[in-house]
């Protein structure tokens, strides 16, 4: 633990800050966690150091005061502990000029959303965060939040629902336009968000959603982004590091490893931070790096994390370390994922693919797989159709993608009977007690299977209607409870045209 008579991280910290004060405030940030913090904060600081400008950020918190807290204690500053084998490194971005907590203060939201120095609303609140339905893609306007939201302009709950409700008041008010900026793991992040955001606005009375609507239409942009660093969470472990290497005590530091990427569209209505300056890249082919992202890594890191948990291991370090593991992983990432994948061209894809793995095996990290595999039910809807659906109206049988699903709901909703052991029950999913609804009802895995992705549909309209891959997962499922992940894993291998032996030796 923190020594408690070391000075606490605050502005007259010695040798801590490069600049004595943080820029003014030009943008809020709703989703004020751990990433936004070793990310999007880490590329603006940079930016403004080297080129200036007012684009200090609102950070606001869905529901939890404990960062809100702990930055104002220590005047809006914390750590970023990037970690890797070779030793850490340290940084104190002193970016940020707020931060509360929006379910405390809705009001303060739209009056910050509103605010003409705003010009940059930018989103960290995970792929949950958004109140859509993943079976339609659309505002979920069932959602109890979003009710109360399209009732009451005056105290939103749902950050589509802030959003709108700021954008009114700039229309109201000054007028002047701003950019929202989704940096969550959504396919086509920008205009999904757009979608959502206008489709909220259309449900408003008659005349305030057309001119809600019209404004949004002259003055709004949505660039899309890809976002990419590991960003596990914060423990004690970190905190003592910090207090034993840097002599202070920081109640939030931010571990991180070394590895960071950024990729948006320049198409910010209202000027935007030289993020570039940080390495941020600018590019008209976002997507192609979104899908090389949300396909060979976050899926991929899935399946290590479902396993992985299956397996007893507590981080995906551990995981990748166990072999059929890494040989599943590396199947999955090259034999399904990445035929669906338009691979940009300055990407190597053998490069790209050994330095995931490198990323994987960070010892020193620790990102547990239990963080991984949280909110499977809204990721893999992302992660497993499309390549899913390719392999299939081929011809052939993604079995890894299958064994993903099927890992991921041994790890959630096991059959009665079966434990999936302390790493899996540690997984957060909203869809966790549906699902082992479904399961409690189920005889066998196929039966499982046949509930959740054929009458549930857990992974989309179309996947509910191909019956071989639900029965696969069936299998597997059932593999997995009779005799554990490693029969599954080599199950999946003999029904392919790689063995478990020839897949290893693709490192």
């Amino acid at each position: 633990m923190v020594t408690p008579t070391l000075p606490t991280l605050n502005a007259g910290t010695p040798g801590v800050l490069s600049r004595t004060a943080a820029p003014a405030p030009g943008i809020v940030h709703l989703g004020f966690g751990n990433f936004h913090r070793a990310h999007q904060a880490v590329y603006t600081d940079a930016a403004v150091a080297a080129h200036g400008g007012d684009w200090g950020i609102i950070g606001i918190s869905s529901r939890s005061s404990t960062i809100t807290d702990a930055m104002h204690a220590q005047d809006m500053l914390y750590t970023v502990v990037e970690i890797s084998p070779e030793g850490s490194k340290f940084s104190t971005p002193r970016v940020h000029t707020d931060a509360f907590v929006a379910g405390q203060d809705p009001q303060r939201v739209v009056a910050a959303i509103g605010d003409e120095t705003t010009r940059i609303v930018s989103l960290t609140v995970t792929e949950n965060g958004y109140t859509y339905s993943p079976a339609t893609g659309s505002l979920n306007v069932a959602d109890p939040d979003v009710q109360h939201d399209l009732a009451s302009g005056s105290a939103p709950r749902t950050p589509i629902g802030q959003i709108v409700r700021g954008l009114q008041q700039r229309a109201r008010t000054h007028g002047e336009p701003v950019t929202v900026l989704s940096c969550d793991n959504l396919a086509d992040n920008g205009r999904h968000t757009q979608r959502l955001v206008r489709e909220f606005a259309s449900l408003l009375p008659t005349a305030e959603a057309a001119e809600t609507l019209h404004w949004i239409g002259a003055n709004v942009t949505f660039p899309s982004s890809m976002v990419d660093r590991i960003v596990p969470a914060t423990t004690d472990h970190y905190r003592s590091l910090v207090a034993e290497q840097l002599g202070y005590a920081d109640q939030i530091p931010v571990p991180a490893e070394p590895f960071t990427m950024w990729i948006l569209e320049d198409n910010f209505i209202a000027g935007r931070p030289a993020w570039e300056a940080a390495g941020a890249i600018f590019t008209d082919d976002v997507a192609a790096y979104e899908q090389l992202k949300v396909r060979l890594l976050n899926g991929t890191h899935s399946l290590i994390a479902y396993l992985g948990a299956l397996s007893g291991a507590a981080t995906i370090p551990d995981a990748t370390g166990i072999d059929y593991i890494e040989a599943a992983a590396r199947h999955v990432l090259r034999g399904e994922y990445l035929p669906s994948v338009t691979v940009p061209a300055a990407v190597d894809a053998g490069a790209y693919e050994e330095q995931l793995f490198s990323r994987w095996r960070n010892s020193a990290l620790g990102h547990r797989t239990s963080q991984v595999g949280s909110d499977g039910s809204v990721k893999l809807r992302q992660r497993i159709p499309i390549p899913a659906l390719e392999m299939l109206d081929r011809g052939a049988m993604p079995h890894y993608l299958a064994l993903t699903a099927a890992a991921y709901l041994s790890c959630i909703a096991p059959l009665r009977g079966f434990d999936p052991g302390n790493n899996a029950n540690e997984m957060q999913d909203p869809a966790r007690k549906t699902l082992q609804e479904l399961a409690a009802g189920s005889s066998s895995g196929q039966d499982l299977a046949a509930k959740v992705l054929g009458e549930h549909h857990l992974l989309g309209d179309e996947l509910a209607t191909r019956g071989d891959f639900i029965v696969r997962t069936g299998e597997l499922i059932d593999i997995i409870h009779r005799q554990g992940p490693l029969a599954a894993a080599n199950a999946a291998a003999e029904s392919t045209s790689l063995l478990p032996a020839q897949i290893r030796s693709i490192r």
